[in-house]
């Protein structure tokens, strides 16, 4: 259920971009049972890690705090809509309710007229298109190779696990 104070957490923490170096606006927080469980915003630059978006970053604290990849029953308060890496985040870790400020298209028109050099650009719309698309669609240079080999590892793993569970 949203809460405005999480939002205005998300948004306070996207303002830290105004006097951080090497970040950029986006802040993010995750909430479980009422209370903030993980924070972040975007340190691309500083990081030198394209994945260093705002969202990630407060997934990736959520799960230090948490002990667990699993943050099921979490919700996802953030500055702006997630691009579509950090949509794919949000379900690879289980968060469900996603409450977002600025929509992609009004973040877009913001930054219209940057310099390459001030924000490395990102072809939001190609990426959703992508999202869901095969991977010779969306990396039209992929091959695979050595499947055998890696798929042996693989089924080992998993064989390990299912005869002595965690």
């Amino acid at each position: 259920m949203y809460q405005e104070r999480f939002m205005r957490r998300a948004i306070a923490l996207s303002a830290q971009a105004l006097q951080t170096p090497g970040t950029e606006p986006f802040g993010a927080v995750v909430v479980k049972d009422g209370e903030i469980v993980g924070e972040g915003f975007n340190h691309s630059v500083a990081h030198s890690d394209p994945t260093s978006h705002g969202e990630i970053e407060a997934i990736r604290d959520a799960c230090r705090r948490l002990q667990t990849v699993d943050l099921s029953g979490c919700e996802l308060y953030t500055s702006c809509e997630p691009c579509a890496l950090c949509v794919a985040a949000m379900r690879i870790a289980g968060i469900g309710p996603l409450f977002y400020a600025a929509s992609l298209a009004q973040s877009g028109a913001a930054f219209v007229g940057l310099p390459v050099a001030a924000r490395h650009p990102i072809d939001v719309d190609l990426l959703r298109q992508e999202a869901g698309a095969p991977l010779a669609q969306r990396v039209p240079a992929a091959e695979q190779k050595l499947d055998d080999e890696a798929l042996k590892i693989l089924e080992t793993w998993a064989r390990v696990r299912k005869l002595k569970p965690d």
